[in-house]
C-alpha cells in the first residue's frame, strides 16, 4: 500500500512538473510571438528614400533705373533682356539605407547654358559614411558643398536675399565641388542645427563643428584640370544665451586655380593661387538677427596693361582680395504667418575666378526686402536692390554701371 502510495505520488510529481514545463514553454512562446508582432519589419530599400523640393520663379526688373546693371553669378534675367525666370527646380532624393551610410542627391531643372534655360544638372551627389552609432563622425564623398562661410552652405530654400553675397560666393560660385570631406559635431548639436532649420531660423543644416575636406578645386561639373587639389577647413559652434542661438566661425582654403575662359590680350592655361581666409557670425532671428561674413585672400584676377609704361600688356595674376556682407532681419510671427524684413550690405573688391578673363570687380550694392510666409508650402519675397559695379577685363578696362530695381520671388516648397 504504502508503494503503491509513493508511485502514485511521485507520478504526480512527474505529471505537475511536465506540466508547468509546458506551461512556462507555452508562455515564453506567446512572449516570442508577441515580441515579433510587435517589432517592426524591416523597411524595404525603397522605403528608406524621402523625397522633396522646391522651386523658385523671378521677376527682377520693376522699377528698373538701369538696364545695363547686370550680374550673370547672381541671377541671369537681371537687366536687359531679363524677364520671368525658373531661378531654380530642385528635386531632393536622401535616405538612410544603413545605420551607417546615407545618401543625398539633387538634381536641378533650372540650370543655364549659354541663352539656353532649364537644363538638368546635378547638384549634389554625396554618401556620408559614419564612424559611431550616433553619427557624430561622418566621412562625405561626392560632389557636395565646400564648407566654407555660412551663408555658402545655407540652402537658397532657406535664405533671406535673393542671391549669395558675391563677397564670399566669389570662392565658390555654385558651392559645389567634388571631393572627401570629415564632419565632426557633438549629438546635441546635431539636433541643434536640425532645429534650426525645422523652426525656420534660416539654419544651414548639419556641417559639423569641424570640417576638413580636400577637393578638385574647378568647382561642382567640372573635371580637374591640374595636379593640384584644394583643401578647406572649418570650426564653428553655436551657443544658446538667453534663449538666443549664436554661432561664431572661422574658415580658410587653398589650391592652385586654372583659367579656361580668355578675351583678347591675355592668354589661357596656367594655374593661380586661390586662398582665402573668413569669418563669419550668425545670430537666429529670435526675433532679431544678424549674419556678418568677412574674407581676404588671393584669387586669379585681371591685371590691365599700364598706359604708361609700354612694356606692360593684360595679364592674369593671383591678385589680392576681399570683402563681406551683413544682413539684419526681423522675424515676425502673426495669425499662423511669418513675416521677416531683412537688409543686407556687400562690398567686394577682387576677382572672379568663373569670368572671363577673371574680371576684377569692385561692388557695392544694398538690398531691402521682406519674405512673407503664408504656409509651408509656399513663400514670397520681394526686395529692392541699389547696385553699384565697376569691372575690367581683357576687352572692356573700366566699365561701371550704377543702378536699382524691385525683384520678386515666388518659392514653393513640396
Amino acid at each position: 500500500m504504502r508503494v503503491t502510495t509513493l508511485r502514485m505520488s511521485i507520478v504526480w510529481c512527474v505529471y505537475v512538473v511536465i506540466a508547468g514545463v509546458l506551461s512556462l514553454a507555452n508562455v515564453h512562446a506567446q512572449s516570442t510571438e508577441q515580441k515579433a508582432a510587435e517589432k517592426p519589419a524591416e523597411k524595404k530599400w525603397f522605403e528608406k528614400i524621402s523625397l522633396r523640393g522646391y522651386t523658385q520663379v523671378r521677376y527682377n526688373r520693376l522699377l528698373e533705373t538701369n538696364s545695363l546693371v547686370k550680374c550673370e553669378q547672381c541671377d541671369k534675367s537681371i537687366g536687359e533682356k531679363g524677364g520671368f525666370m525658373i531661378r531654380r527646380a530642385r528635386l531632393v532624393f536622401s535616405g538612410q539605407v544603413s545605420d551607417n551610410v546615407y545618401f543625398y542627391i539633387q538634381p536641378d531643372f533650372a540650370s543655364s547654358s549659354g541663352t539656353g534655360l532649364h537644363f538638368a544638372q546635378i547638384r549634389d551627389a554625396y554618401f556620408d559614411l559614419s564612424l559611431d552609432s550616433l553619427r557624430e563622425f561622418r566621412f562625405r564623398i561626392g560632389q557636395s558643398k565646400i564648407p566654407f562661410g555660412y551663408e555658402n552652405i545655407q540652402s537658397s530654400q532657406n535664405r533671406l536675399p535673393f542671391d549669395r553675397s558675391e563677397a564670399t560666393n566669389t570662392a565658390f560660385p555654385n558651392e559645389r565641388d567634388l571631393g572627401v570631406f570629415f564632419y565632426w559635431a557633438p549629438d546635441h548639436v546635431r539636433k541643434l542645427y536640425t532645429k534650426l532649420v525645422h523652426d525656420g531660423l534660416k539654419g544651414t543644416g548639419d556641417y559639423g563643428v569641424v570640417g576638413l575636406g580636400t577637393f578638385n578645386g574647378q568647382t561642382a561639373n567640372k573635371a580637374e584640370a591640374n595636379n593640384n587639389l584644394h583643401y578647406v577647413a572649418r570650426v564653428s559652434y553655436p551657443l544658446e544665451v538667453s534663449g538666443q542661438i549664436i554661432e561664431p566661425g572661422v574658415q580658410a582654403y587653398t589650391g592652385r586655380f586654372v583659367i579656361e575662359g580668355v578675351n583678347l590680350g591675355t592668354k589661357a592655361g596656367g594655374d593661380y593661387l586661390d586662398e582665402r581666409v573668413a569669418v563669419s557670425l550668425n545670430i537666429a532671428p529670435k526675433p532679431f538677427g544678424i549674419l556678418a561674413e568677412y574674407n581676404w585672400g588671393h584669387s586669379p584676377k585681371f591685371i590691365p596693361k599700364d598706359i604708361n609704361d609700354t612694356t606692360t600688356s593684360n595679364r592674369i595674376e593671383s591678385g589680392a582680395l576681399r570683402g563681406g556682407f551683413a544682413t539684419i532681419s526681423y522675424k515676425i510671427d502673426e495669425m499662423g504667418q511669418t513675416f521677416i524684413p531683412y537688409i543686407r550690405a556687400q562690398y567686394y573688391n577682387g576677382g572672379k575666378k568663373l569670368d572671363i578673363d577673371a574680371r576684377s570687380y569692385i561692388i557695392r550694392e544694398y538690398e531691402i526686402g521682406v519674405e512673407w510666409q503664408p504656409s509651408p508650402s509656399f513663400e514670397f519675397t520681394t526686395a529692392y536692390t541699389l547696385s553699384d559695379r565697376s569691372t575690367s577685363d581683357g576687352k572692356i578696362l573700366d566699365y561701371h554701371q550704377k543702378g536699382n530695381f524691385l525683384r520678386l520671388q515666388a518659392q514653393f516648397n513640396y
